[in-house]
């Protein structure tokens, strides 16, 4: 059996990281979005922006699964803000981002988070419903491309951390 194993990001990680967020991207957004919105969802142009690998304030991770880079996820745990877990296509249903999101989630916990917060796009929103995450609202990211500004609705989803928290009483 195929182990995922996850570690701090490296500024070496960064161009898998950008490939694998942009097939992600084009592999599972097409579910719930357009044609032109995924196009602009996967149009990354500030990869510094996007993948802060080190900076002070960010914990961004990377899982590795048969020698190779599964999946990635960031968290900004001064927001108590989950901001990324994306796998690639080739590893999808074997668990890397559920375990992409326990590590981030113990890593939170261990720095005194009582909750997260994320805006997910549509088509992880079911992913994140089984990991005891519950829908608090709506908003739309803005994405510019080919000289038009393209709409993204995204829902908004919260989870209590810590050890009085049941996944299966989220939203109760």
């Amino acid at each position: 059996m195929d182990m995922t194993s996850v570690r701090v990001a490296t500024s070496g990680d960064a161009d898998r990281i950008l490939s694998l967020h942009i097939e992600s991207i084009l592999a599972f957004g097409p579910a719930e979005y357009d044609e032109r919105q995924v196009r602009a969802w996967a149009r990354i142009d500030d990869r510094e922006a996007t993948y802060p690998v080190g900076e002070v304030g960010h914990h961004l991770v990377v899982a590795e699964r048969d020698d190779e880079v599964a999946g990635y996820g960031h968290i900004i745990p001064d927001n108590e803000e989950l901001r990324a877990v994306y796998v690639h296509p080739d590893h999808s249903r074997c668990g890397v981002g559920s375990t992409l999101l326990a590590h981030l989630e113990g890593y939170a916990h261990g720095r005194g988070l009582e909750r997260l917060e994320l805006w997910a796009s549509l088509n992880a929103v079911p992913f994140y419903e089984r990991q005891g995450y519950c829908g608090i609202g709506t908003e739309t990211i803005e994405k510019e491309y080919e000289g038009e500004t393209v709409s993204l609705p995204v829902c908004v989803m919260e989870r209590r951390l810590g050890a009085g928290s049941d996944p299966s009483m989220a939203g109760e």
